[in-house]
């Protein structure tokens, strides 16, 4: 008997990629609303937002959605929406601009080493590590703190702002060096018979 076909997935209409594609949306609402200085709505959406990218993953394993856009979409959606909004802010006045500055230097050097993998051995995954997860969670923290603090003055709130910047200026450095590292041993490792080594 026959193996019944299934019907292939449609990637733009997955409920996974779907909430990606409406976090990259969220982005210049957030922005204009931090223009004009509506932090009370600016720290809603990045809620949203926040909320959106902790679903993503979870519906793809729930409802077995993983598709290869998934996987290079969400990593996009993420340094569209963080990046824009480290630069926004400092532009308000609201992050010190070494730390949006850093922040740009290690997404620029790390999508130049992933184009040299890719030119150098054929290599286009990119696996994130814990370092670059931890790195990406201070600067969630980092945001939602700042956003927060313009809402309150708490010492509590103003305490974890200062501790978010500083988390996420010590993580961008050790996540870009640990990158470097992992990205010069994948160089350094000789592809044999077509196959290249794990």
């Amino acid at each position: 008997m026959a193996d019944v076909a299934q019907p292939r997935l449609n990637p733009f209409r997955t409920a996974p990629n779907l909430l990606t594609l409406l976090r990259i949306c969220l982005a210049p609402f957030l922005v204009a609303s931090i223009l004009d200085g509506h932090y009370e709505i600016s720290f809603v959406l990045f809620a949203v937002a926040g909320l959106t990218d902790a679903l993503d993953g979870t519906l793809a394993r729930v409802l077995k959605q993983r598709t290869m856009l998934g996987q290079y979409l969400d990593p996009v959606a993420d340094k569209v929406l963080l990046s824009t909004l480290f630069l926004v802010l400092m532009h308000q006045g609201l992050i010190p601009m070494r730390v949006t500055v850093m922040v740009f230097g290690r997404d620029v050097g790390i999508l130049l080493v992933a184009a040299i993998l890719y030119a150098a051995v054929g290599r286009r995954e990119f696996i994130p590590t814990l370092f670059g997860k931890a790195n990406t969670a201070a600067q969630v923290a980092a945001i939602a703190a700042v956003l927060l603090h313009q809402l309150t003055q708490a010492q509590w709130v103003s305490e974890f702002r200062a501790g978010a910047l500083g988390a996420t200026m010590v993580l961008t450095v050790v996540s870009g060096l640990h990158y470097a590292w992992l990205a010069s041993r994948r160089v350094n490792t000789p592809v044999s018979n077509g196959v290249g080594a794990k």
